[in-house]
């Protein structure tokens, strides 16, 4: 990592932005003590944190923080009662910002639509009496598996004022996955499009939603947005067209005044053992730390369009809907691949649209820049003001590929790590930050953090784990009905502290580094997976009795999946099996999830209590030091995962 500071905001960057507005209110000299109030008095931030973005309550809270139950199990604005979807829509729609630009769409083909907060507060309520109509209330549950069209951010912000519970479902998903999902949390309705465009090709979306359907016993109805008109097969009696089931609803609906606790949202994630976790999200936590973060990192003003190239179904697709909306922004979304037709496609769409506030991931800076600067160059990016990444660590040459040829070296890398348990941001820079390549500034405002080192001290100038220390709103409030599974996962190491698996460092400027998962998930192209779940998939195929999936290094992906395989008596190791396995992972989670590289090996390293040690693996593949390995029951296993590479 560079030991120089290569970006320092301007006058101009630092008296602009809502962090130096908020700071003057408070009379905060500096943005180091904001940083240490922030972290010390945490109920002191967020109380101004509301005042200052001007969060509604129907009825104010009692007490802003109640920890009776620990740490672990926190109750933000306890009493309140709020609606994130009045905050986002309502609010603005019944001001002098009813006929501002609230979203803004592009398909790949060149569509376009331009909806006001006043056009979306109607489709809301339309849509959210037609739910209404088929029974969804307060806390029933609704998967949304969509593409990014406006009327998958309709849909979510319908649910949310009803009170029903919605579970984003990312698009490239195959049957499997979302039936996994939905299965979880017992959806009883299914919102998808009949298909949508990728690369200029047909995504058969209602196909896969339909499969999906059919391995989900709680699902009741299934809705279909008509996106591409394509032929689709159809369920009478389940199946029930948007247009049509909306067209003749009200456009007012009241939108109901839920307990700042009651979850809006659950958000599956992955881990390293079982099933996808359901990460449950809150109306007031939520909204609150995601206008924070919004405001103050990447800095929404009015006037700006914010626009980050994710999917719904992954964290920054609730975190620009809910945070752009809340501050009275402007979000952009788009359909299709961003090098589709030309390698210049995102670049094109920033002039077009005169974009401010762009976020991406390092794997896709990684993808974009194998067509060299050409594509950049050719377009006038002179309405970019604040670049963002999230999604997995930089390196180097990517980081300042994207500093000097999108930014100019004039716009900084606001570079945000957290998660969908957190549910926002532990680390991230505001525009007051100078920036090192690569680094994330430091902790974010509100988040006590630290780096620990194995023995559970506070470590600088070494890579340790990543912690918490304090409660922050947006917390997930456990997991989806395994409350035992989320203390266990983030609370079970070290008393009264979250750790969340990622390996950190401070260096001697103060500045943070992330270095990569200190745990098994696997991360492709931002895209979080538990290798549990690919593994399940293999062993169910008939040749295979055990496996293994490990994410190694990719120079554009970030990682790719490495599958290890034993094979059942009577089956041979061969490259069509090979293919069937692949072709497998394919057909039930997506394309994006193929393995690189399946291999197959006789006995697979494991603990005493049998458990697959894959750090292990890992190691041992990529020809790295394994780390400690006095659990390994059967060191010799660790020979033949070299001899399968």
């Amino acid at each position: 990592m560079s030991q120089k500071f290569i970006w320092k905001p301007s006058e101009d960057y630092i008296e602009r932005s809502n962090v130096m507005r908020f700071m003057k209110e408070h009379r905060i000299r500096n943005y180091e003590r904001l940083v240490k109030r922030s972290q010390d008095d945490i109920e002191w931030f967020w109380e101004a944190i509301i005042k200052h973005l001007n969060i509604e309550f129907f009825k104010p809270y009692k007490k802003l923080l109640d920890t009776s139950k620990g740490i672990a199990r926190p109750q933000w604005f306890v009493g309140g009662k709020i609606n994130l979807t009045h905050n986002c829509i309502d609010k603005h729609a019944h001001s002098p910002r009813r006929h501002k630009l609230a979203l803004l769409w592009e398909g790949e083909n060149g569509a376009v639509t331009r909806l006001t907060y006043w056009d979306l507060y109607t489709q809301i309520n339309r849509f959210a009496n037609a739910l209404k109509q088929l029974g969804v209330g307060q806390g029933d549950t609704v998967g949304i598996f969509m593409p990014m069209l406006p009327e998958t951010v309709i849909a979510l912000l319908a649910c949310a004022k009803l009170g029903a519970i919605f579970t984003p479902i990312f698009s490239g998903f195959g049957a499997q996955a979302v039936a996994s999902r939905l299965n979880d949390c017992e959806a009883t309705l299914l919102i998808t499009a009949d298909g949508f465009y990728r690369r200029g090709n047909l995504v058969e979306m209602k196909k896969v939603a339909d499969e999906a359907a059919q391995l989900s016993p709680s699902v009741k109805h299934l809705i279909v947005c008509e996106r591409m008109s394509n032929s689709v097969s159809w369920t009478e009696g389940r199946d029930l067209w948007w247009h049509e089931i909306t067209i003749n609803e009200p456009r007012e609906c009241t939108t109901l005044k839920t307990d700042s606790e009651d979850p809006f949202m659950i958000a599956y994630t992955s881990g390293t053992t079982g099933k996808p976790k359901g990460s449950v999200h809150v109306h007031g936590g939520f909204l609150v730390k995601i206008a924070q973060e919004v405001a103050h990192q990447v800095d929404l003003h009015d006037e700006d369009i914010l626009f980050w190239v994710t999917d719904m179904g992954w964290i920054m697709g609730p975190w620009e809907v809910v945070g752009g909306l809340a501050l009275g922004g402007t979000i952009f979304l788009y359909e299709g691949a961003p090098d589709y037709p030309q390698p210049d496609r995102l670049w094109s769409m920033i002039e077009r649209h005169a974009i401010s506030i762009l976020g991406i991931s390092p794997t896709l800076i990684r993808a974009l820049m194998k067509f060299g600067e050409a594509p950049v160059k050719k377009h006038d990016l002179s309405s970019l003001r604040i670049l963002g990444s999230t999604g997995e660590p930089w390196n180097p040459d990517p980081w300042l590929w994207f500093f000097k040829h999108v930014g100019r070296g004039r716009c900084p890398i606001i570079n945000l790590s957290g998660g969908t348990e957190v549910g926002a941001c532990f680390l991230s820079p505001t525009p007051l930050t100078p920036l090192k390549p690569c680094s994330l500034a430091g902790p974010a405002l509100g988040m006590a953090i630290d780096v620990f080192d194995e023995h559970g001290k506070s470590l600088r100038g070494g890579v340790g784990e990543l912690v918490v220390k304090k409660p922050w709103p947006s917390m997930t409030r456990g997991f989806w009905k395994d409350s035992q599974r989320y203390l266990h996962t983030y609370w079970s190491r070290w008393p009264n502290v979250w750790v969340h698996g990622d390996w950190a460092s401070v260096d001697k400027d103060g500045v943070w580094y992330l270095h990569g998962r200190s745990d098994d998930t696997i991360k492709i192209a931002g895209k979080r997976l538990g290798p549990a779940e690919i593994e399940s998939i293999l062993v169910g195929h008939p040749a295979v009795q055990e496996a293994a999936a490990i994410g190694v290094p990719h120079e554009v992906k970030g990682e790719v999946v490495w599958c290890y395989a034993i094979l059942r008596p009577g089956h041979q190791p061969n490259d069509q099996l090979r293919k069937e396995l692949r072709e497998r992972v394919e057909k039930e989670l997506g394309k994006a999830f193929s393995p690189d590289s399946v291999k197959f090996v006789r006995e697979l390293p494991k603990t005493r209590n049998a458990k697959i040690l894959r750090r292990a693996i890992r190691a041992k593949a990529l020809g790295q030091e394994a780390g400690d390995l006095s659990s390994l029951e059967n060191p010799a296993t660790l020979e033949e995962i070299v001899r399968a590479v």
